[in-house]
């Protein structure tokens, strides 16, 4: 190898290395300014869509109402989840204050096909260990569903910085702050069972924000998309309210 050639590879090495550090902060940036707003927000929408036309009905209502946390479930009843998570995704890009991610994954494999879809954090009913380590390895927020413990130490052990506790409406809300007296570093966000009428409770044992879902978005089974905007609005007030 001649000078000439090592000079190249030399620069072409550190070119590389700027190029990548630079990637590495900004998804790292990302990954903390979503934890950080999903905490200051403290409402996530979760959205089980029967197909692509409600569910971007759905979802523009509840973002009307001032949600802007919206959890866009793997179970479709008609059409393809991944591909309807990236339709929104493009949708609202421009909105800084909207923030898409994607519910009911299962295992690694829908986890990275969600997050190439656009999906900015991660949502499971369960515990899986494998998908937080490819949410970790791409720098994206995971959220695995616990109900012991256990299974809430395996989560922290494995770097989630924000547990959700489900089914919410099984455990209530004490179960927050049973989870806190033994892991008081541990944040947790229920999901199920949270509506209007109890999500100060829910804030006043601990929780870092709310998972709610048929209760918000009921309005759907009929078309009344505006009954959906007027219960987000309620969910805000609510929150405002519980937080002061």
């Amino acid at each position: 190898m001649n000078s000439d050639s090592y000079i190249r590879i030399y620069n072409l090495k550190i070119t590389s290395l700027t190029v990548y550090v630079f990637i590495i902060l900004e998804v790292e940036m990302r990954k903390e300014q979503v934890i950080t707003r999903m905490k200051e927000d403290c409402l996530v929408a979760v959205v089980r869509a029967k197909n692509k036309e409600q569910g971007e009905k759905v979802i523009d209502a509840i973002i009307a109402g001032g949600i802007n946390f919206i959890e866009i479930t793997m179970t479709m009843d008609e059409g393809n989840p991944v591909e309807f998570i990236q339709f929104m995704s493009e949708k609202y890009r421009s909105n800084e204050k909207v923030v898409i991610g994607a519910g009911t994954v299962l295992d690694p494999e829908t986890a990275r096909a969600v997050i190439l879809a656009g999906a900015n954090y991660v949502v499971s009913p369960g515990l899986n260990v494998d998908t937080i380590k490819l949410c970790n390895r791409y720098r994206i927020p995971m959220l695995p569903g616990v109900m012991s413990p256990t299974e809430a130490i395996t989560a922290l052990e494995s770097g989630c910085d924000i547990i959700k506790v489900f089914p919410g409406n099984i455990v209530g809300p004490g179960a927050i702050s049973s989870f806190k007296g033994p892991l008081p570093q541990g944040d947790f966000m229920p999901s199920g069972g949270v509506d209007v009428d109890n999500v100060d409770k829910w804030l006043k044992a601990g929780a870092c924000a709310v998972g709610t879902g048929s209760s918000l978005t009921k309005g759907a089974a009929t078309g009344d998309f505006v009954a959906i905007t007027a219960k987000a609005k309620e969910f805000v007030e609510a929150v405002a309210a519980a937080r002061k």
